[in-house]
Order: structure tokens, then C-alpha cells, then sequence
């Protein structure tokens, strides 16, 4: 396995990590991601630490916090050979104060997390979404007294704006607060978005993507194909409006470049589609998923290996979207790609 710098920081982190939103299964939507128990949890936990895996990612409002409390039960008595990343901030309950940024609502959080995962710090923490409600001065100095704490080791958010990071950033920077490392985003070749204004902003203040539903929302799985219906068994079924949308033709565009190229390489679809990730600027770690144990080993075959140039030139092509404004005449237009050369 190989290991990367989380952002500008300090911590080396796999380039694969594991999703645990597969964890517990409650409700409609994560019970579509999977129901592992905390016998198959523990299984899978194993494979990952054998194959070099170490980072483990959930959120409290996984399966209302059955993720957290499975995983927990799955790492237990080898704390220390793992790390832990769980985010906070979205609704956990109808309450005034159960959702957001707040510093009641993160000291409480934090507290509620570290109990359900059986332990006593958390290695990474980040905010799930950008609470307008509450000054980022309010959220950034909870934060510093949390890890002043020893609750908290490091520290990120997810799914923001550019605005919304850099202002925080600016924020920790003014009065010496920890400074956000990661930013869990989605990133993969049918959702390439991250690329025209995040990209650039984590690589000028080194922050870290780890990138989250790498197969498109399960659509470059290779079961999703042109003229076909979705497989019985995809969860796109039940789980398709909770995501990102993908416009069809370009889909099957990209899978068929994914097909010849996996033909090429002789690795499947979503080993290819992962690979290509792990070459982006930027990306620290990808983070998969997997329901069983069969998914969970073929996602890991996705390292170990490279994607040539060329075939990367192919996906590149397929998966290319005209960016939106203001970043799409930097991208057609000389003068302006001359002064603003993309990442990538």
C-alpha cells in the first residue's frame, strides 16, 4: 500500500481507505449502501488492515450512528493500528440545536462519537457540510479546543465551496486555529467538478482531497451499460436520487473507454475508474466502499499499478466536461489558460 501526505499536514494516510457507511444499515439509504453486522465488519476490517488499509471513514449520521458503533466494535483492541475519520454537522434530530456547526452542537457531537467508537480521540474530524448559521470564528476556535483537548488530532470539512474553505482557512490562519487538512469530496470520472476550483485551492493551501464515491455512485461499476436496463441487484434502484446526477450518453462514453482500457490492462472497470483517481492532483486518499468481502478485494486490486499515459490521455477525453463559469474561458481561451493554466 502506498501511503500519502494528508494535504500540508503531518499525517500519511493510505491511498485507499475504507468507507464504513456500509456499517450498520438503517434507514432507506444506508441500508441500500450495505448492512454489514459486527462479525462481517470485523472481516472486513481485517482484510483492509492485512492489505495495508488503516484509515476508516464514517460520519454520525451513517445508519444514526449504528456506522460508528460498528466500526468501533470492529477495531477494538487494535486502536492503535488504525485511524479513525468521522464527520459531524448535519441533522442527527429535530432538535434546535441538532444540526450544524455550533459549538454546543460539536462539543456534544464529539462527545456522542467518541463513545460510540469506543474511543478516546478521533484522528480526523470533519464538518459534513458549511454551517451559515454560526461565525466561523465560533466554529474554528471549538475545533482548537477540542484538539487542545487531545479529542481531536486533526481536523477538515466536507463538501464545501471554494469560498466557504477559504475563508475558514484565512479564519484559523488570522487568530491560530487548526487549519482544515482534508476536504472529503466527490470526485470521479463521471462527476469531474472538483477540478476547476477546489483542485486549485487544495493544492495552493495544502488541503487533501479524500474522495468519496469514486464509481460514480455505483454507476462505473461495468453493470451499467448502454441499451441495458440497471441490474436487478444495483442499489442505483432505491439510491439514485440521493446522488449525483449523470447525464446517460456521457456515462456509457466513459464506460466504453473503461471497458477497452480495463481489456488493455487486464483489471476491471472499477480498478481502472479508481486507479485514474489515485494519478489526480491533489488526492490523498480515495475512499471505498464495499457490502461483502468479494468487493472489498477487488476495489484493493486497483493499487499496485499504473495507468499509462496514454490511457489516462483516454480517459481524460471521454470524462472531459466544458467547466461553468467563470472557469470555462481559462480552460477555450489562450489569453486566459496563458495567466490561469488548469491543475490538471
Amino acid at each position: 500500500m502506498e501511503y500519502r501526505r494528508l494535504g500540508s499536514s503531518g499525517l500519511k494516510v493510505p491511498a485507499l481507505s475504507f468507507g464504513a457507511g456500509t456499517f450498520g444499515g438503517k434507514g432507506p439509504l444506508f441500508s441500500a449502501w450495505g448492512n454489514s453486522d459486527n462479525a462481517e465488519a470485523r472481516r472486513l476490517v481485517d482484510i483492509c488492515i492485512e492489505a495495508g488499509v488503516n484509515l476508516f471513514d464514517t460520519a454520525d449520521v451513517y445508519s444514526d450512528g449504528a456506522s460508528e458503533e460498528v466500526l468501533g466494535a470492529a477495531i477494538k483492541g487494535r486502536r492503535d493500528d488504525v485511524l479513525i475519520s468521522t464527520k459531524m454537522s448535519l441533522p442527527t434530530g429535530d432538535g434546535p440545536n441538532d444540526a450544524g456547526s455550533s459549538r454546543s452542537r460539536l462539543i456534544k457531537g464529539v462527545d456522542h462519537a467518541l463513545r460510540r467508537l469506543g474511543t478516546d480521540y478521533i484522528d480526523l474530524m470533519q464538518l459534513h457540510a458549511f454551517d451559515a448559521g454560526t461565525p466561523v470564528e465560533e466554529v474554528l476556535s471549538t475545533l482548537d479546543t477540542l484538539v487542545r483537548a487531545g479529542k481531536l488530532r486533526y481536523v477538515g470539512v466536507s463538501n464545501f465551496a471554494g469560498w466557504q474553505l477559504m475563508k475558514s482557512l484565512a479564519t484559523a490562519d488570522k487568530h491560530g486555529y487548526p487549519r482544515y487538512v482534508a476536504h472529503q469530496v466527490y470526485y470521479s470520472l463521471v462527476g469531474r467538478d472538483y477540478e476547476w476550483e477546489l483542485m486549485p485551492l487544495g493544492l495552493d493551501q495544502g488541503v487533501g482531497a479524500l474522495v468519496w464515491s469514486p464509481l460514480g455512485w455505483g454507476r462505473l461499476t461495468g453493470k451499467i451499460r448502454r441499451g441495458r436496463p440497471w441490474p436487478e441487484g444495483s442499489r442505483l434502484h432505491d439510491t439514485a436520487s440521493f446522488g449525483p446526477p449523470v447525464d446517460d450518453e456521457k456515462l456509457y462514453d466513459i464506460v466504453d473507454v473503461l471497458d477497452h482500457v480495463a481489456g488493455e490492462t487486464g483489471k476491471t472497470i472499477p480498478q481502472v475508474a479508481i486507479n485514474w483517481l489515485l494519478q489526480r492532483p491533489s488526492v490523498s486518499s480515495v475512499i471505498i466502499g464495499a457490502r461483502n468481502e468479494e468487493q472489498l478485494r477487488q476495489n484493493l486490486g486497483a493499487v499496485g499499478w499504473s495507468l499509462t499515459a496514454e490511457q489516462i490521455a483516454q480517459l481524460d477525453k471521454a470524462s472531459r466536461n466544458t467547466p461553468a463559469y467563470p472557469h470555462f474561458p481559462y480552460h477555450l481561451q489562450e489569453g486566459f489558460s496563458r495567466l490561469n493554466p488548469p491543475p490538471v
